[in-house]
């Protein structure tokens, strides 16, 4: 039934198209923002998971960068140590060379000089960001290195971490204020490494050079060679230098072990942190094939709300009509 003074039909009309453009504006907000849940209001229980989650997402990016900054320090320090694995056995393949009757010691000596002059060199440039694993000048060296692998998140929210640790004195080639802790600078008992005891009583402990501006270690004698270098101090020196050798090229591969772990766990720190973002998406963001149907469908709701909404306008101008043909 019409009624002059309300519209029934129309205001039923009213109500769903305003229904209608509500539910519009919601799946609108959405396509344009990308987020399904986008404030605490929407849901409030999915949009705390997604909040923590991109919270540990960032701190997974923070342990990509430690990662980053601790594979370029160990990447420092095996880069040197090859080439100190390398210069050793040229010194090893020179003092065997020395052997040889009718070789000139003194000018073999020079090029093992040389080659010293060069581990000098390569440990003291082994530095990146203030660190420097294979050469020490400090009275109290900082040996126990650390890297921020990764982190968990107990029951109750709290926040662990966990480090990939390694021991540098392994590597420490070179230390001027302390010769014994560096591995080229400190004595070696050749006796202990099952060679000929040496003719006249001549100490045994040898150490391979004197770092520039430290102190020699006490009671050894530098490997070196002269004119008067006897035979069985000569198998001393090349027994000791071939147990430094086997020492560096142990800390070498010790530091490959680190370099591969780091990139283990950089590889599934990536990953993680994709799950994880896949994850908040899965949660919060728009399904944009979902959101498109919707949209279309509810324009077109929108469309028939507005039509119906002027066909029950219209009925108070039909009833005004019949009434003046009375």
């Amino acid at each position: 039934m019409s009624n002059v003074t309300t519209n029934p039909a129309a205001s039923a009309a009213l109500t769903v198209l305003r229904g209608i453009n509500t539910d519009l504006g919601v799946v609108q907000q959405q396509v344009s923002s990308g987020y399904r849940i986008q404030t605490a209001s929407d849901d409030p229980t999915y949009w705390s998971m997604a909040t923590t989650m991109r919270s540990d997402q960032s701190s997974l990016s923070t342990i990509t960068d430690a990662l980053g900054l601790g594979a370029s320090k160990v990447d420092t320090a095996s880069t040197a140590m090859d080439t100190v694995v390398s210069l050793l056995t040229q010194i090893q393949a020179k003092l065997v060379s020395a052997t040889e009757a009718g070789t000139d010691k003194d000018a073999i000596n020079s090029d093992i000089q040389q080659l010293k002059g060069q581990l000098q060199s390569v440990t003291q440039s082994a530095s990146f960001s203030g660190e420097n694993w294979l050469y020490n000048s400090a009275q109290q060296p900082t040996t126990q290195q650390s890297v921020i692998s990764n982190f968990t998140r107990g029951t109750s929210g709290q926040i662990s971490f966990t480090t990939i640790n390694y021991d540098s004195s392994q590597t420490l080639m070179i230390d001027t204020a302390n010769p014994s802790r560096g591995l080229l600078t400190k004595n070696v008992d050749a006796s202990t490494l099952g060679t000929s005891s040496s003719s006249g009583g001549t100490a045994r402990n040898y150490y391979l050079l004197a770092a520039s501006g430290g102190s020699t270690p006490a009671g050894g004698t530098e490997i070196a060679l002269s004119s008067s270098t006897t035979a069985d101090e000569l198998t001393d020196m090349i027994n000791v230098t071939n147990s430094l050798l086997k020492s560096a090229t142990s800390a070498d591969s010790t530091l490959g072990l680190m370099k591969s772990n780091i990139d283990s766990q950089s590889d599934y720190i990536s990953k993680l942190s994709d799950a994880i973002k896949s994850s908040v998406g899965d949660l919060v963001d728009t399904n944009m094939e979902e959101a498109s149907v919707r949209q279309s469908a509810l324009q077109t709701a929108q469309q028939m709300g507005v039509q119906a909404l002027s066909i029950a306008n219209s009925m108070a101008s039909k009833v005004l009509i019949i009434l003046q043909s009375k």
